[in-house]
């Protein structure tokens, strides 16, 4: 499966995952440190995003859909770094369905799409749970205590405008958009309000957006008909007519969809060991769902808008990014003045009074030494109360009866972060009884478990794959470490890992018995999406009994998050000499004596003469400028549109400038400050580079992505052996 890894990243993960712990001096978090940020705002889920201002403060809301606590509140000064707030509940409290119990679940039901809005002194988060209507959460503080009103209806993917006349209006529903007057003290709906205000066929989609701006009324949604893009529509009353146009569309950040399961959706069953899924994707160019969609803007104290939308990001599940917005002709366009619909994955962080230090949102790692788990812990469904516990520095799981995984009680979870994580738990099995089954999942359809499983007096590691029905068992490794590993489980240790490549959609598992050597069982295992939870992968402590009785216990300890390319401080090659080898067709971008950017092959004369290396400098800012190694000048762009040529310049300009866009694992690209617009070439036709390209595609091979090596300044290559696999 492809991965892009590099030797040294390949060699950093199998040291993490079978040798000694390498701890991530870091956790991801969008900021380069540079003044400037990097898309996703977060490398792990976060979905259905709204977000608004409220003096010199941000507040972020999401989908939880199912997980308890539900609907998170994040807060950001300068909208690239955010720490967590609140959830505005602890429990749905509405029956069966969010308590995994009487053969009842809500998996892709919960609560979804929130909308966050501020007035008169009081926050409100509006959202819809399925079969329950729309729910309201009210607080003076977004720290909350939040106060909760249900006021049923169908109002779902909505958006709420506190209008300046006093009325409250929200618009929802998909394609055909409806509008409806909210009661003041919310009891209700205001009788005879609702309206169609876009008919059908306006290419509107869902996710609503409303805002008042400059007197006109804006609705800014996703459509995903046939593919993921934003529609903004404007009007100069609430009630309409309406005028639309497409602010944002094809931006994947050259990332592929995932691999779906296609029978596994909403309105279909949980499924059981034994279902034959359906896996199809994960390649090729389609766009699906992928591209920027389902978001909206917001301004900053000194009059700039700035975007917010989410991204299919693969098995992470959907990210939220963020994009600069142009205003033109009264529409909010993201992306550049040069380069409207398309969004930087590098740009300058907004320009707020704010000075804010580098910090990821949560803390990942949990050794269960405090009073309450940590924020970013959820419970997959409701917990059962008396059936867990944090005692002595440890996590305490009841096994209760489940046919599989996915119908476990008090399941533990929290999102997997990308690109690369590695989770490590201690297990204490020692009070575990026969049929129960204790470990470390990925919770997802189809889900994967490392494990210990007990039947009589006998212990067993395994590794479960639903989506290939199998068990693998370690007994004979097990059998082979003889009287050392029964003295383990004696005592009640194991250690058991799980690494997921998120982009890569795969993961392995290992387990240890002494906290050191891990042996991994079986190969790599597939992580495809799917549309039953619209969720990506969770890591998860789970406990449960297989043969339907309430059993033992299980105890976790010392969880730990690892992630080795978070660390991006090295991404940005400052003072090295580097090649850049196009991934459309292998060429080495070449310095042309001819006084243009061209292209050469590896080995040939003109890339044994050093034209094909750069001196990369530092101009601030994550700006760069390149210097061609053999003497030609500095790379640098003359002309505009489809004649902006990549030069060679003896003497560096302000067009000389380019802002590196990290695409990670030593890939990037090169967005020039004049054009705003992508170094690329047409692949096919033998064309110089050009600065005229508006981004890349899902697969990088279109001629804009380039694979950078550093090497010495005589040529000398080093480290320029790359590995597809892994």
């Amino acid at each position: 499966m492809k991965a892009f890894l590099s030797i040294s990243l390949l060699f950093l993960i199998n040291h993490v995952l079978f040798g000694q712990d390498v701890k991530s001096p870091v956790s991801w978090t969008a900021d380069n440190g540079n003044g400037t940020y990097t898309n996703p705002l977060f490398y792990d889920e976060f979905s259905d995003p709204d977000l608004i201002r409220v003096g010199e403060d941000f507040y972020l809301a999401g989908t939880t859909m199912h997980a308890t606590p539900g609907l998170v509140i994040l807060h950001s000064k300068d909208l690239v770094n955010w720490k967590f707030m609140s959830y505005c509940f602890d429990r749905f409290n509405m029956g069966d369905e969010f308590r995994l119990e009487n053969g009842k679940e809500a998996y892709g039901q919960g609560i979804w799409a929130p909308c966050i809005r501020y007035h008169n002194g009081k926050f409100y988060v509006f959202s819809n749970v399925n079969g329950h209507g729309l729910q309201v959460f009210i607080s003076e503080n977004p720290a909350g205590p939040w106060q909760h009103i249900n006021m049923g209806g169908k109002i779902y993917d909505l958006s709420v405008l506190f209008d300046d006349d006093g009325k409250i209006y929200a618009v929802f529903k998909y394609n055909e958009v409806h509008l409806i007057e909210i009661k003041p003290d919310f009891s209700g709906y205001v009788e005879g309000s609702e309206r169609i205000i876009i008919p059908a066929g306006n290419a509107m989609g869902e996710g609503h957006h409303f805002y008042k701006i400059n007197g006109k009324y804006y609705i800014i949604s996703a459509n995903y008909a046939p593919v993921g893009r934003m529609q903004c529509a404007r009007a100069d009353r609430p009630e309409g007519p309406y005028e639309t146009v497409a602010i944002s569309v094809k931006e994947t950040f050259g990332t592929q969809r995932a691999h779906t399961v296609n029978n596994v959706g909403l309105g279909r069953p949980v499924p059981e060991d034994g279902f034959e899924f359906n896996v199809s994707g994960g390649e090729g160019n389609y766009l699906s769902a992928v591209p920027l969609h389902q978001g909206g803007i917001v301004d900053l104290p000194n009059g700039d808008w700035w975007g917010f939308s989410m991204s299919d990001f693969r098995a992470v599940g959907r990210t939220t990014c963020l994009s600069p917005v142009t205003w033109v002709d009264g529409w909010p366009y993201f992306g550049l003045p040069g380069n409207l619909g398309r969004t930087p994955r590098t740009w300058f962080k907004p320009r707020v009074e704010a000075k804010v230090e580098p910090h990821a949102p949560y803390r990942r790692s949990d050794d269960f030494e405090g009073k309450e788990l940590l924020p970013v812990w959820q419970w997959n469904h409701e917990p059962t109360v008396g059936k867990w516990a944090l005692a002595k520095g440890k996590l305490r799981l009841d096994a209760m009866p489940a046919k599989n995984f996915l119908w476990a009680k008090n399941t533990l979870t929290q999102r997997c972060i990308g690109p690369i994580s590695v989770a490590t738990v201690e297990l204490d099995v020692s009070k575990l009884k026969d049929g129960d089954v204790a470990g470390l999942g990925l919770l997802n359809m189809p889900y994967v478990w490392i494990g210990v499983m007990r039947q009589g007096k006998q212990y067993d590691i395994s590794l479960k794959i639903q989506q290939s029905n199998k068990t693998i068992s370690s007994s004979k490794a097990v059998k082979q470490e003889g009287k050392q590993f029964d003295d383990m489980l004696d005592k009640g240790k194991i250690y058991l890992r799980a690494m997921t490549d998120l982009d890569a959609e795969s993961a392995r598992f290992s387990y240890s018995i002494d906290g050191k050597d891990y042996k991994e069982m079986d190969g790599t295992v597939l992580l495809p999406y799917q549309l039953k939870t619209f969720q990506g992968m969770r890591y998860s402590l789970f406990a449960y009994n297989a043969k339907g009785l309430n059993g033992g216990y299980a105890l976790f300890d010392n969880f730990t998050v690892d992630e080795p390319m978070a660390d991006r401080s090295t991404n940005l090659p400052i003072g090295k000499v580097i090649s850049l080898q196009n991934m459309g067709n292998g060429s080495y971008a070449w310095a042309n004596p001819h006084g243009m950017l061209h292209s050469a092959a590896k080995g040939s004369k003109e890339y044994q003469n050093a034209g094909c290396f750069f001196k990369v400098h530092d101009r601030d800012r994550g700006r760069v400028s390149l210097e061609a190694m053999n003497g030609t000048g500095f790379l640098t762009v003359v002309g505009v549109g489809l004649s902006a040529d990549i030069r060679l310049m003896k003497q560096e300009t302000e067009n000389s400038l380019f802002l590196w866009q990290d695409m990670l694992r030593g890939q990037c690209m090169l967005l020039s400050l004049k054009t705003q617009r992508y170094v690329g070439i047409d692949i096919e036709t033998g064309e110089p580079y050009g600065a005229d390209w508006p981004g890349c595609r899902p697969d990088r091979k279109d001629g804009t992505v380039f694979q950078w090596t550093e090497v010495e300044s005589d040529g000398v290559v080093r480290n320029t052996e790359k590995s597809d696999t892994y």
